[in-house]
């Protein structure tokens, strides 16, 4: 079973601006911008059968359906990771969640209301460190993603692959 973590960001507009996609045999995938579309979105989940979020069926799903008219939940199985969390008594956004487990992320601090914040003064000011921080958070997103379903699972950790490939257009 090959599969893929999934997690997007937004501008305030509700335009996606990033979408990352962690893969544990390829490392991080994102989107970025002008390469947010359907070509490159099934490039980089190609030979992939499971797709797993954190409130990824109300949320990140509906919204590439609707941005990119693609449907990931008829092409790929979903699994959100919420509905296991709420399960086992963990509660809230991801974040959240998180930090009752103890992960602690580099971008420790930002939100999902950060995001468009970032994307704005990377568009309006050409500021490249935001963009920087919100592909990094996005990034932590993604990549904590199977620390939290082993945890749920109880099974040990698989290491991280460090890879990081960008589509830009």
């Amino acid at each position: 079973m090959h599969s893929a973590y999934l997690d997007i960001e937004t501008a305030f507009d509700g335009a996606i601006t990033v979408i990352g996609i962690y893969r544990p045999d390829s490392g991080t995938h994102q989107l970025v911008g002008a390469g947010v579309h359907d070509v490159n979105l099934y490039r980089a989940l190609e030979g992939v059968t499971t797709i797993y979020t954190y409130n990824g069926g109300r949320f990140d799903l509906p919204v590439i359906r609707r941005r990119l008219l693609v449907d990931l939940a008829r092409d790929f199985r979903h699994h959100d990771l919420m509905f296991d969390c709420w399960r086992q008594g963990l509660k809230g956004g991801l974040k959240k969640v998180e930090l009752q487990l103890g992960i602690v992320r580099g971008t420790q601090g930002l939100s999902g209301w950060d995001a468009p914040r970032l994307w704005q003064r990377y568009v309006t000011y050409d500021d490249r460190a935001a963009l920087e921080l919100l592909l990094r958070y996005n990034r932590d997103d993604v990549v904590y993603l199977p620390r939290l379903r082993a945890y749920l699972q109880r099974q040990p950790e698989e290491p991280l692959h460090e890879a990081v490939q960008l589509y830009l257009r």
